[in-house]
């Protein structure tokens, strides 16, 4: 075994770096990670946060998140960011400034929204996506203190159309659709993935006033769930493009020794469920995420802050 005064201190700094990360990681349920904090991940992760260690420069996560609240409003208090984003930001504001502890060129999370690469998909108008975008930069503003910021497809493709952006972004970064389609009907590790994306997009489509029958829901669902696929993928490219010495973050559940680390935002009941899916709920001095529905089923109320509704409010336990 090697001692640990043995072992450069750059190394020591990186593998701290990481295991702050990793304590937060969101594993899928066959990762086979060894440990709370799993050394095959870390050692998947170690070379790029070394490097910048070494060279003194900040450590850049960068996680492809908050896109736009869902149009269920049974999972969602409005489309606007409330405070289950705001919980979620002032935990990766958290995670920067512990980072900052030990490394002192310090480290920055990149929002990546991707809001604008798939609103034609789930059903979301681009004007909604761009007053969520704009609150999330107030909201940023307001909590991050210099550790966060925010990059989305305006910001790669300025002066186009969100139409042309999409076209774009598939056109130079993505793959077709015939190939997602055919790795998904051969059982492969995609199989999951779609299924999730489906299953997402049929919750957030059940929506009051809805003319189609249920079986055409799910097979008009099930037929876009190939293009977030092809659109996630492309997206995920370009900001490796983009970002090539940064640390990839996920909020979707990763396996061991993946290229991006699954990273949980929140207290949640499963590992799928995400601020602008769900509303915060404060229970005592617990705040955890809980879909709408949901949450007033559980006798809970919502709190007011300047006249808006912000989050829910559980009744304290006799």
């Amino acid at each position: 075994m090697i001692e640990q005064d043995s072992v450069p201190a750059v190394d020591r700094r990186a593998a701290s770096v990481l295991r702050l990360v990793l304590a937060h990681q969101r594993r899928t349920r066959d990762a086979a990670c060894t440990g709370a904090v799993c050394a095959r991940c870390l050692d998947h992760h170690l070379g790029t946060v070394r490097a910048l260690v070494a060279a003194g420069r900040r450590i850049d996560l960068v996680l492809p998140a908050f896109p736009v609240k869902s149009p269920n409003p049974a999972k969602v208090l409005g489309v606007l960011p409330d405070l289950a984003e705001e919980h979620a930001l002032r935990f990766l504001r958290s995670l920067a400034d512990r980072i900052g502890e030990l490394h002192p060129a310090g480290a920055r999370v990149l929002i990546c929204s991707d809001g604008r690469v798939f609103s034609d998909l789930i059903g979301v108008s681009d004007e909604v996506v761009s007053a969520y975008r704009a609150e999330l930069d107030r909201m940023i503003a307001r909590v991050g203190g210099g550790r966060l910021g925010q990059f989305c497809l305006d910001d790669a493709a300025a002066g186009r159309s969100p139409e042309q952006m999409r076209a774009d972004l598939v056109r130079r970064h993505g793959q077709p659709v015939e190939r997602i389609r055919a790795e998904v009907r051969a059982g492969g590790p995609l199989l999951g993935m779609y299924r999730g994306i489906t299953r997402f997009l049929v919750e957030d489509q059940s929506v009051p006033g809805r003319t189609e029958s249920r079986a055409a829901l799910q097979r008009r669902c099930r037929e876009r769930a190939y293009g977030v696929i092809s659109r996630s993928n492309a997206w995920s490219n370009l900001l490796a493009e983009h970002f090539p010495d940064a640390v990839r973050l996920s909020i979707h559940p990763q396996p061991c020794g993946s290229a991006k680390l699954g990273v949980l935002l929140a207290d949640t009941p499963d590992t799928w469920l995400t601020p602008w899916h769900s509303v915060a709920v404060q229970d005592g001095a617990r705040i955890r995420l809980m879909k709408r529905a949901d949450a007033e089923a559980a006798g809970a109320t919502p709190v007011l802050v300047d006249g808006r509704p912000t989050h829910y409010r559980l009744p304290a336990r006799r």
